[in-house]
């Protein structure tokens, strides 16, 4: 089996029993912020485009670029679809004109010729891609290998029966949350934006050592960021206030914590063979040199793609939607998201206030109690962000239901609180479809777990994660009273029961001690 790096999440995966292209980008995705790194246009896109099966993890645009695919990927190649509640991801792919579609079915091992196995892994919840992200597992009798991507699997058992991967690709940078926008103090940015990076790498190596697999590739990011106004931002940032851990840092990182861990860059061109369990590695788009120079001199080497690619930031501005008047922007606004209001009950008293939106000259509220939009009129607010018109005028255009594949993604706004970051508000700014809101509302109800619990260092708690239902017993770490599951490293303290990370999602929890004393008495 020979797997080739495309950049970012991107690879090409040579089988005995035919090819697969798996989330090929070049960009600029979310409005022009995010380029590939390092850059990969020099691959040949044409030979790679060429293959025999297409593989889209999940709907968010630093993995499922149209312009590439239109350019060129045939129609007729066969498309293997993930298995998700929603049909978002099939409806965009088929709007470019891919019919030749795969329906792959979680758990469910596809079988070709020459020995070729697939099986495709979806995650379903509110925050995966969201509603929707997903792993690749590939055997073909020489290896195995499981492309993760950016999927935070909760079932690893069931993902690991299909077989053991010879090598593991994984995501180790991430992004959503960034400190970098919000109206704080550098101090708090740089706090805030080292916790991200400590949590990134959390999870990157919980997942790790589960897997096992004797050699392990990160990769999906981190982006380079091109436009003047977020060029700071790269890496780890220009005052340290950025979350980017590259492909060479995270494998610093896990040679300190892991130290028998085989690792390796993996870039646009780096060339994987595995054959019997042997497994090597070539670059063939950068030299040895040329890496040290991406890596090694970072800044430098950015500065270079900026200075090159600002046509590509232009046209790309060039594109979008003219401005709305504030009036249109925002009867429009409210005709599109006052019906999903109504309909998103546990949403709504989960953001439990007014969100007030700063666009151009629109300064509005959504009023989540009432299932409101109007004009701002002084209310007090939990959130306030600060968009450019451009943006949500093109939004509104395009109906975009995902406003952080988008708006969010790209940075080009500014958000505060008051208090703690809530969930319910960003999945709603996720969800702006009915049949999203319905399966977000339908998912929440069913994560009241009154059902098992399990014992964790002396306490009893509910076995099933509050957030996501990971279970605890193999996530959950307790110190002095404070339960962190190493997921995604949100955190409760347990004689409250109060979660520490967000507003809601309370877990059960008792010590038990006191449970024993309590049933003696």
């Amino acid at each position: 089996m020979r797997i080739t790096g495309l950049g970012h999440a991107g690879m090409f995966i040579e089988t005995t029993g035919g090819s697969i292209l798996c989330d090929p980008v070049i960009g600029p995705s979310f409005f022009g912020s995010w380029f590939p790194f390092p850059d990969n246009r020099g691959l040949d896109w044409e030979r790679f485009g060429r293959a025999d099966f297409l593989y889209i993890s999940h709907r968010h645009r630093d993995h499922f670029d149209g312009a590439l695919l239109e350019r060129y990927v045939p129609k007729d190649i066969r498309v293997l679809l993930p298995a998700y509640p929603t049909d978002d991801l099939e409806v965009d792919i088929r709007a470019l004109g891919y019919e030749n579609i795969v329906y792959t079915q979680p758990g469910e091992t596809l079988e070709y010729e020459n020995g070729l196995k697939i099986m495709v892994t979806p995650l379903r919840a509110p925050s995966d891609g969201p509603i929707g992200d997903s792993s690749l597992s590939v055997d073909d009798g020489t290896a195995s290998i499981l492309n993760q991507n950016d999927s935070h699997p909760l079932d690893l058992e069931k993902l690991l029966s299909f077989s053991k991967p010879d090598a593991y690709f994984t995501q180790v940078s991430g992004a959503i949350w960034w400190p970098m926008v919000y109206d704080l103090e550098l101090a708090a940015k740089q706090n805030f934006a080292q916790l991200k990076r400590d949590a990134q790498n959390k999870r990157a190596m919980y997942y790790i050592e589960k897997v096992d697999a004797e050699h392990v590739f990160p990769m999906a990011g981190p982006p380079m960021f091109l436009r003047e106004d977020l060029f700071r931002y790269n890496g780890l940032g220009l005052d340290n206030e950025s979350i980017f851990t590259d492909q060479r840092q995270f494998l610093a990182h896990m040679r300190e914590v892991r130290p028998e861990q085989k690792g390796y860059e993996f870039v646009p061109g780096t060339q994987v063979d595995i054959t019997g369990g042997e497994l090597t590695v070539t670059q063939t788009l950068y030299t040895s040199a040329e890496i040290d120079h991406i890596f090694d001199e970072k800044w430098d080497y950015l500065a270079s793609q900026r200075d090159s690619r600002q046509g590509e930031i232009t046209a790309e501005i060039a594109r979008r939607a003219e401005v709305l008047p504030p009036d249109e922007m925002l009867a429009a606004i409210k005709e599109w998201w006052e019906p999903l209001l109504r309909r998103a009950r546990t949403i709504r008293m989960g953001v439990g206030g007014n969100v007030r939106f700063r666009i151009g000259e629109l300064d509005m509220i959504v009023d989540f109690p009432k299932a409101k939009v109007r004009e701002y009129a002084g209310e007090e607010c939990i959130y306030w962000y600060t968009i450019p018109a451009d943006l949500v005028s093109t939004n509104i255009a395009d109906h975009e239901i995902d406003w952080s594949n988008s708006i969010f993604l790209s940075m080009q706004f500014e958000v505060g609180r008051s208090g703690k970051f809530n969930e319910f508000l960003t999945t709603f700014l996720k969800c702006l479809s009915r049949d999203r809101i319905e399966y977000v509302e339908n998912w929440y109800a069913e994560q009241s777990d009154q059902t098992e619990d399990a014992e964790i260092d002396g306490w009893s708690v509910q076995r099933r994660c509050p957030h996501l239902r990971a279970d605890l017993t193999k996530t959950g770490k307790i110190e002095d009273g404070v339960l962190t599951c190493a997921l995604h490293d949100w955190k409760w303290d347990l004689a409250s029961g109060q979660c520490l990370t967000t507003p809601g999602h309370p877990i059960r929890s008792s010590r038990i001690v006191e449970t024993a004393a309590a049933a003696a008495s």
